[in-house]
């Protein structure tokens, strides 16, 4: 069973493969959508019938100094002229609100996920505006099966557009700024969760996405903050999941390591970020969730690659502080936070980040164990004590004990990490 033309509008044939037949002419959006519309046409149904129109929710960040400083928000639709939502919109933002000295970074949601023609013509506009940049969020995929529909959606993504499927927590986001809900809560349909897994399957098949996203049982076993291993024991290993993004917000990169073959994570992740030769005039951010705080081994490697990179800042989240007892293993963190390196503990908001960006968690939310806030605190607390000043003494020595791998903590870790 095929998707229903989407595209065309009530009454009439369907628009020309152009999206349009001419220029759009520019209209403005409208502020809500109410509670029926959204949840008939955005349904992440597999095969959907009836949806004959295609719902664009946008949010517009303008940039400051890399930070969000000002947004618009409004919903466009298909059907007030022959023109696809995507192509009202980048009318309407040309006309409007783009500017040459500012940077953006513009929010879509869809109903369906861009046609051919119109990602050529989102193409066209990101290749035009490089101060632009654009993140999509599909709730279903358009013709998935049709080869000219998925190059469509390889050039977005060769392009700098971030496209995503929409989970259970963009759903809920949507109904709560773009939907006049008269203060009800938002109701995930049936089969919500078992669709966003396929459709996220199917987006990964045709991306190429080679990132394997941990199974649910394996992120609460490995990045599990408590103090002891919950019953069935089982071995904690290291997983280092990482984003790299530039300075306005956008993800160029992501993935997950684990140790292999003696080579540490964080080893294989240097050599990964290495690999893409990222521009020296631009700069770049690293988000890193690690399982366990990094060995006095690792420690001088992320400094040396650190210290190399001029243009790249680091931060560190650690659910685990690994040997924390042991002065050497102390001294490495101590040596990451001098080369400003930003080591800090995991909490809840770094533990659902990591759930919604590295499992497949079949856009079911995030739910936190037992105690998650307090062990948070409590390792919190163990690391800001290992960090502060009145601990480092002797900073030079313990970096030249480092260098000489005293008393041999890779043969430590191996055993326990």
């Amino acid at each position: 069973m095929e998707p229903q033309h989407p595209r065309q509008r009530a009454g009439m044939g369907l628009a020309s493969k152009g999206g349009c037949s001419q220029r759009p002419r520019i209209r403005h959006p409208v502020e809500w959508l109410d509670r029926q519309t959204f949840s008939f046409h955005f349904r992440n149904l597999r095969f959907a019938s009836g949806r004959n129109y295609t719902y664009l929710c946008y949010q517009v960040e303008r940039l400051k100094h890399c930070s969000p400083d000002s947004s618009d928000w409004g919903v466009f639709q298909n059907w007030v002229y022959p023109c696809h939502a995507e192509l009202c919109f980048l009318s309407w933002f040309r006309a409007k609100k783009l500017s040459s000295y500012e940077q953006y970074h513009i929010t879509w949601f869809l109903s369906w996920s861009p046609c051919l023609s119109c990602a050529e013509q989102v193409v066209a506009f990101l290749k035009e505006n490089r101060n632009v940049r654009l993140s999509i969020f599909a709730a279903r995929l358009y013709y998935f099966w049709k080869p000219d529909y998925q190059h469509g959606l390889r050039m977005l993504r060769h392009q700098r557009a971030w496209v995503r499927i929409m989970s259970f927590r963009d759903f809920k986001y949507c109904w709560k700024n773009f939907v006049y809900n008269q203060g009800m809560p938002f109701k995930p349909w049936k089969k919500l969760h078992k669709n966003y897994q396929f459709l996220v399957a199917k987006l990964h098949e045709i991306l190429g996405n080679t990132m394997n996203l941990l199974k649910t049982n394996i992120f609460r076993q490995q990045f599990g903050n408590q103090p002891r291993v919950p019953q069935p024991c089982y071995r904690r290993k290291t997983y280092l999941c990482y984003q790299l993004k530039q300075l306005d917000g956008f993800t160029l990169d992501k993935g997950c390591f684990q140790n292999k073959k003696q080579r540490h994570a964080e080893t294989r992740f240097i050599d990964k970020i290495t690999s893409l030769n990222l521009d020296p005039n631009q700069r770049y951010r690293i988000i890193c969730y690690v399982t366990w705080s990094p060995c006095p081994a690792c420690a001088g490697e992320l400094v040396d690659f650190i210290n190399g990179q001029d243009n790249l800042s680091l931060q560190i989240f650690a659910s685990r502080l690994y040997f924390h007892w042991v002065r050497v293993f102390q001294r490495g963190l101590q040596q990451l936070q001098a080369a400003q390196v930003s080591v800090a503990v995991m909490t809840r908001s770094e533990f659902e980040d990591c759930w919604e960006e590295f499992v497949d968690n079949q856009g079911m939310p995030f739910e936190s164990w037992d105690k998650l806030e307090q062990y948070s605190e409590s390792i919190s607390r163990r690391l800001q004590r290992i960090l502060s000043p009145s601990n480092w003494n002797n900073l030079e020595d313990s970096f030249r004990d480092l260098r000489l791998g005293s008393p041999s903590p890779s043969s430590l870790r191996s055993d326990s990490r």
